[in-house]
């Protein structure tokens, strides 16, 4: 039997590009004879291309174009289908077979790909790096026991526990890219640059800081049918400039500000989609620290801070306020979440009772942009009403998150973060496990009964189970008042009418090989 795990796995809530809004006219036709190349604008430069250690959906994106797995998302959709793979089957929880297409040849002359590439690329998750580390996603496949090679295209995939996220997060994600064994072993470090893989693209270019060039792969014998012959990326950080190139006709396709929706969208050569996102934006204090460690002081915080006024005031109203970690169309959302109104008499007294009626000086540590820069300037404001004196710390965006290495964050005091979201919710929960601290979470913030939660949703497999555990796992978020959730984000973008995006419904993940021509 060859089993197609979306009926049976997928454990989340319906997500699809059915809940896009598109704000543009309808789409002409246009004849597609003379159009081979795209310019798309990303908003930072790629940084590691290893998918075990990518640094976000920039590097994904790319990735994805060139590697394959074993299966790989469906254009708009968190459904998968077959890859790498010309079979796949789920023989039990703890087991799930494959055999690999025939003919597949990885670029760069390192051959045919083969079950033990698919070893290699899986078990590098659950083995030290030559430094003796983790790769950056190792809990992708933390379920991992081993991989069982059956023959040259065949093999085993064997698991320590159910695994239920398994072909969401780690086999159709990042996690499941097959690389070259013996690429890797002859590049080494380099692996990070050069992109070796048996997909659709090559990466014919990438000159840092200007950009990079997905060409075709002439090789590639998979069932992808990429539209595009060649595919350009721009990084440009600032979302006016961005969109100043848009109007020019330098790029075709970028992620925009909401705001400029509706005038992008008045273009005569435009078109404007918005996307609900999964993200997650919120503030809150290294708890470690004094007098952050006293729970007072984070509920007067709480109390203080006017939620409301940053969604108008940051994100022009448009941004829907959140009041937990996950986004509505996610397995898990709390809808019943607290919903904290500014009360300053009881931010005061609280203060008062932790021994600080007059306040104290604190300093809010942000990333460099615009919109984080305002959120911060209202958090400021909002905080002075109270006594607390906040100086803001802008860094630049390569300082900001090399918080996240050597436990740089036990120096923060009150920081502004903004995650990703991916489609289960055990992906969120990850990081604010007391194994990030020193790495990823940023408030400090240990909770045994909160990571015996997270470990718990990830091997269960009902989904009504799930759902109450990820609840019980946020209402312990809530009771610490380390985390004043702000917003989960709208994605919106802007591209020409003749073209017709391959964007997931996260909004941050593109498939450029679904990147095609509107038709009418």
């Amino acid at each position: 039997m060859t089993f197609n795990p979306t009926r049976r796995q997928v454990l989340i809530g319906g997500a699809s590009l059915a809940t896009v809004v598109a704000l543009g006219g309808t789409h002409p036709a246009f004849a597609s004879a003379d159009r081979t190349k795209i310019v798309v604008r990303v908003e930072k430069d790629l940084s590691n291309l290893d998918p075990a250690n990518r640094s976000g959906p920039i590097d994904l994106n790319v990735i994805w174009s060139v590697q394959q797995g074993l299966i790989s998302f469906k254009p708009g959709s968190i459904e998968w289908e077959l890859d790498a793979a010309e079979e796949l089957e789920q023989v039990s929880d703890r087991e799930i077979r494959f055999k690999l297409r025939s003919g597949l040849t990885f670029t760069g002359g390192y051959g045919e790909l083969t079950a033990e590439d698919v070893k290699f690329s899986f078990e590098r998750f659950i083995k030290p790096d030559a430094e003796g580390k983790p790769v950056t996603y190792a809990k992708d496949w933390a379920a991992l026991e081993r991989v069982e090679v059956t023959g040259p295209l065949e093999g085993r995939i064997i698991l320590k526990n159910p695994a239920p996220a398994l072909y969401t997060i780690a086999l159709a994600d990042g996690s499941g890219r097959i690389v070259s064994k013996k690429a890797f072993e002859a590049l080494g470090k380099d692996i990070a640059t050069k992109l070796i893989g048996s997909g659709p693209y090559v990466l014919k270019e990438w000159t840092p800081r200007e950009q990079f060039v997905l060409e075709i792969n002439p090789d590639y014998k998979g069932p992808i049918k990429p539209h595009f012959q060649q595919i350009v990326g721009k990084p440009i950080g600032e979302q006016k400039t961005a969109e100043i190139a848009f109007r020019s006709g330098e790029i075709d396709f970028t992620a925009i500000d909401p705001e400029s929706g509706k005038e992008l969208a008045g273009l005569s050569d435009a078109s404007v989609t918005e996307i609900p996102a999964i993200d997650y934006v919120w503030f809150g204090p290294n708890i470690e620290k004094a007098p952050f460690d006293d729970i007072r002081v984070r509920r007067a915080i709480r109390y203080a801070v006017d939620v409301d006024a940053i969604l108008r005031g940051a994100y022009s109203g448009l941004y829907q306020r959140a009041n937990s970690l996950l986004a509505p169309s996610l397995l898990g959302y709390w809808k019943d979440a607290p919903v904290y109104s500014r009360d300053l008499e009881k931010a005061q007294a609280l203060l008062a009772e932790a021994g600080h009626p007059n306040g104290f000086k604190t300093k809010l540590t942000i990333e460099s942009t615009a919109r984080y820069e305002a959120i911060a300037q209202i958090i400021q404001a909002n905080l002075a009403e109270i006594g607390i004196e906040v100086e803001i710390e802008a860094l630049e965006s390569a300082a900001y998150w090399a918080l996240g290495e050597n436990d740089a964050s036990k120096d923060l005091e009150l920081s502004l973060i903004k995650f990703n979201g991916k489609f289960d919710p055990g992906f969120q929960t990850q990081w604010f496990t007391s194994a990030q601290v020193g790495q990823w979470n940023w408030q400090r913030w240990k909770n045994a009964e909160f990571d015996a939660l997270h470990e718990k949703g990830g091997v269960t497999v009902d989904p009504a189970e799930r759902e109450k555990i990820y609840i019980d796992a946020q209402k312990l978020l809530d009771e610490s008042a380390a985390f004043i959730w702000i917003t989960h984000n709208l994605n919106a973008f802007a591209s020409r009418k003749w073209l017709k995006p391959g964007v997931l419904p996260n909004g941050n993940n593109w498939l450029y090989t679904a990147f095609t021509e509107a038709t009418a």
